[in-house]
């Protein structure tokens, strides 16, 4: 049997080298097999907006989420300026997202 092999990574099959794809038949004893593409890797939750107090990332589903990053609570830390920020952050943020 022949087998015409239409790849997309390597010039020549290589042994031992698993290929995924599609086998088909051409003819009465020859068949060519076609390497499918590798999906492309897709950021599941992209942010929308990244600020030093918070991200903000969008869901599958469309809804947003926001998310605290780290806090280093070192000597001088304001807790008050601290959510001061995390509060003009989600205003900056969000603003342009939510109908009036």
């Amino acid at each position: 049997m022949d087998v015409k092999t239409l790849l997309r990574t390597d010039r020549v099959t290589k042994i031992g080298k698993n290929y995924r794809g599609v086998l088909m038949r051409d003819g009465e004893d020859h068949y060519t097999f076609l390497e499918s593409l590798r999906p492309s890797a897709v950021r599941r939750n992209p942010h929308v907006y990244t600020g030093k107090c918070i991200n903000v990332s969008r869901m599958k589903d469309g809804t947003y989420h926001p998310n605290f990053r780290p806090v280093r609570m070192t000597e001088g830390f304001n807790l008050e300026r601290y959510a001061q920020g995390v509060y003009n952050e989600l205003c900056i943020a969000l603003g342009g997202l939510v109908e009036e």
